[in-house]
């Protein structure tokens, strides 16, 4: 598989094939990181990390992935950086283009991360935006690959805003890799009806199927992954809070949920997560709504079903097999 030179913008530019050969790749890498065989192929190269969106998994994923192939990382963040302020999008891809093999990029629109690509001129890897999160896909599917071994035909539900990045995500690589995606959320929260219908063409040809369905009981039952986020994403105001916990609470993953699913279902959550109240946010939703947590539970978070912090490790090495692929060092 040759994807020297190739962006990393969206699944849907890639290939069932390509998608399994990254993950494939990331299972190789993991397995060399573990035995201490070094990979560091792309030595004397460096990566731009712009980081318009705070992150911890993100920017240490590709920060180590980076040191492990032998490259050098620049991280760029709103209060050094002039991208969309004093400079263009287009200047800056074209002026990071000169100075770097590949650029990381974590923000807002995914306009900003196609025009990135479209003038670099070199590599450019989308560490999320508000419609996509490419790389996060990776890490779930090696997750778990790695825990049932395989991904053709079983079924991921979705639980609660389902209009983001996450949903948009998980739809699309379901729909490439022949698994079942439910959306289990309001009507009103329901995946784009454009997106939705790319996806039903991807799913036509793999055989996978997409359902979206406000009932919580008849989308989890027999599921084998139940995954949510956070119901308030980053940049949205404070004021969304009391809407979203009065439409989403029901689609709170609970132990009766995956329970519902079966006892060999599978929880994932992209992180951070308010299950407890460890967080000052969790603190000041608890003052003001009296919840102990919101998207899942602290004991669905901290059980057997749960793999969340398997996931969060499988970002390293699902963003070192991008880099490495895209850069030519994976051969």
């Amino acid at each position: 598989m040759n994807l020297k030179g190739r962006s990393f913008l969206t699944l849907k530019d890639f290939t069932e094939e390509e998608i399994l050969y990254l993950i494939d790749l990331a299972a190789d890498l993991k397995d060399k990181k573990k035995r201490g065989v070094q990979v560091d192929r792309l030595r004397g190269k460096n990566v731009a990390l712009i980081f318009e969106k705070t992150s911890t998994r993100t920017r240490c994923s590709f920060e180590v992935a980076a040191h492990d192939l032998g490259m050098g990382s620049t991280y760029l963040d709103p209060s050094c950086s002039q991208i969309g302020k004093k400079e263009s999008i287009k200047d800056t891809a074209r002026v990071l283009g000169r100075m770097f093999e590949g650029i990381e990029y974590r923000g807002f629109e995914q306009e900003i991360v196609e025009e990135l690509a479209k003038y670099a001129g070199v590599p450019v890897w989308n560490g999320l935006t508000n419609e996509y999160h490419p790389t996060q896909m990776l890490a779930d599917m090696l997750t778990i690959k790695e825990h049932f071994g395989k991904l053709k035909g079983l079924k991921l539900v979705y639980m609660g805003d389902a209009r983001y990045n996450m949903a948009n995500s998980y739809m699309i690589v379901c729909a490439k890799l022949g698994m079942h995606f439910v959306a289990c959320a309001p009507e009103k929260y329901f995946p784009n009806q454009k997106l939705v219908g790319e996806c039903e063409r991807f799913a036509e040809i793999s055989g996978g199927t997409i359902t979206l369905t406000e009932n919580a009981t008849v989308g989890t039952r027999d599921a084998d992954i139940i995954c949510t986020d956070v119901w308030v994403s980053m940049g949205e105001p404070d004021e969304v809070w009391e809407e979203r916990i009065r439409d989403l609470s029901p689609y709170k993953v609970t132990m009766d949920t995956m329970k519902n699913a079966g006892p060999k279902s599978v929880f994932l959550h992209c992180l951070p997560s308010y299950h407890d109240l460890g967080t000052k946010i969790g603190r000041q939703i608890h003052e003001k709504y009296g919840l102990d947590d919101m998207e899942c539970t602290d004991e669905v978070f901290e059980s057997e079903h749960s793999l969340v912090f398997d996931e969060a490790e499988n970002r390293m090495h699902t963003i070192k097999a991008v880099m490495a692929a895209t850069l030519g060092a994976d051969r």
